[in-house]
């Protein structure tokens, strides 16, 4: 077939897709700036097609476009090809249960770590809170999901997978070579720091509300009556396991709200009958507190349970679906968000402190040092210490309030 021939298919696809699209769109809507996305489209297309350097693949080119038309949409909305579809519910069905031990979202274009656990693979392999995966195992994660990534991560245990790490003042990525191990049982770490009962959060489930729920108990009886809640680092973990949590210290008021365009709006409450500390508290967070975490942060927060010392929250807590396509594509696309007490999109700005404290940095490497070994990270958690000055800030603090009991 000749060139021109190809260029009078692609163009009548394209009208016809453009006419078919926006007969669906604008029956849906009356916005005419839709009817422009649709004819800027379809002219972007033709005009790769009839003036790029080389005859492209308009299927990688489609797909390219529908990677980011969804991932600019939020961080965890994402497009799976017919292939990759396929390759997603194939993993899904041989359910391989190993991971290795880390929380990943997206930002900047690539895949994120938001958390590692606590002595997990990653961990112990060098990976920290913040790191950008350039490349998992061959292959770049700029068209990557989340979800397409963690399953990537995922594999048998024993087995390993290669990461591409990109930091500050590194010329080139650094590879890591991660080992899979079967998923651990989760535990909380409670202990006294001076007078205050010390509870650290590494992921937020079923079995650690259970342990949450006896450890205050345990300290209530021992006659401690002022808690830090440490929620650094705690990224996983069902978002109704969040609510349960929170239910834990709130008497009154919202935990927190779910709405979406097409999702009906859903508020969270206190109840009072499940509520096993009304002492003083404060509740420690950072950038890698997200998911279920933020929405106990939040609660805590706007209901003036108690300050929110450290600094801004990951921002992740939302809904997602799974929308099969006609074609054997899927979309992973959010369809709702949870809100503050106060009314604020968690997905879109994290969570706030009310007392910001920075968190020392605990890369001691040479800024430019390309040839320097990746430090051992640092505690995950870190130990309760009063050299850690968020956790000393929230202990002066409910040294000197006496007010946010409940």
């Amino acid at each position: 077939m000749g060139r021109i021939a190809k260029i009078s298919i692609v163009s009548l696809s394209l009208l016809a897709f453009s006419y078919v699209g926006l007969g669906y769109v604008l029956g849906k809507s009356d916005d005419s700036k839709t009817y422009q996305s649709l004819t800027v489209y379809g002219e972007v297309m033709q005009r790769i097609q009839e003036d790029y350097v080389d005859e492209p693949d308009l299927g990688l080119v489609t797909a390219g476009s529908l990677h980011g038309l969804l991932e600019s949409l939020d961080a965890y909305s994402g497009y799976f090809s017919p292939r990759e579809y396929a390759d997603y519910k194939d993993k899904l069905k041989r359910a391989v249960h190993g991971e290795i031990g880390a929380t990943l979202a997206k930002r900047f274009g690539y895949v994120v770590v938001v958390s590692v656990l606590p002595d997990g693979p990653a961990a112990k392999a060098g990976l920290r809170d913040g790191d950008i995966l350039e490349a998992l195992g061959n292959f770049n994660t700029r068209e990557m999901s989340v979800s397409q990534a963690n399953l990537f991560v995922d594999g048998a245990p024993g087995t390993s997978v290669k990461v591409a790490v990109v930091r500050p003042g590194r010329v080139e990525p650094q590879m890591l070579d991660v080992q899979r191990v079967a998923p651990s049982t989760s535990h909380i770490i409670a202990t006294k720091v001076d007078d205050a009962a010390y509870i650290h959060l590494a992921t937020i489930d079923p079995q650690t509300v259970s342990e949450l729920r006896d450890k205050l108990q345990e300290f209530d009886r021992q006659g401690v009556h002022k808690l830090v809640l440490d929620l650094r680092d705690c990224a996983s973990g069902a978002d109704a396991d969040g609510v349960a949590a929170a239910q834990l210290f709130l008497p009154a008021g919202t935990v927190t709200v779910l709405s979406g365009q097409t999702v009906a709006r859903q508020e969270f409450s206190a109840a009072p009958d499940k509520v096993v500390w009304s002492s003083p508290m404060d509740v420690l967070i950072s950038d890698s507190t997200s998911g279920a975490a933020e929405i106990v942060a939040s609660a805590i927060g706007d209901n003036k349970r108690g300050d929110l010392v450290g600094s801004r929250t990951f921002g992740s807590a939302s809904h997602q679906k799974l929308i099969p396509m006609d074609d054997g594509s899927a979309l992973i696309l959010t369809d709702a968000d949870y809100y503050t007490p106060k009314g604020k999109p968690i997905l879109e700005n994290g969570v706030a402190p009310t007392v910001e404290v920075a968190n020392v940095s605990a890369d001691t490497n040479p800024v430019g040092d390309d040839t320097a070994a990746v430090p051992p990270p640092p505690p995950i958690p870190p130990s309760p210490s009063l050299d850690d000055p968020v956790l000393r800030k929230a202990l002066d603090l409910l040294n000197g309030d006496a007010h946010k009991a409940a």
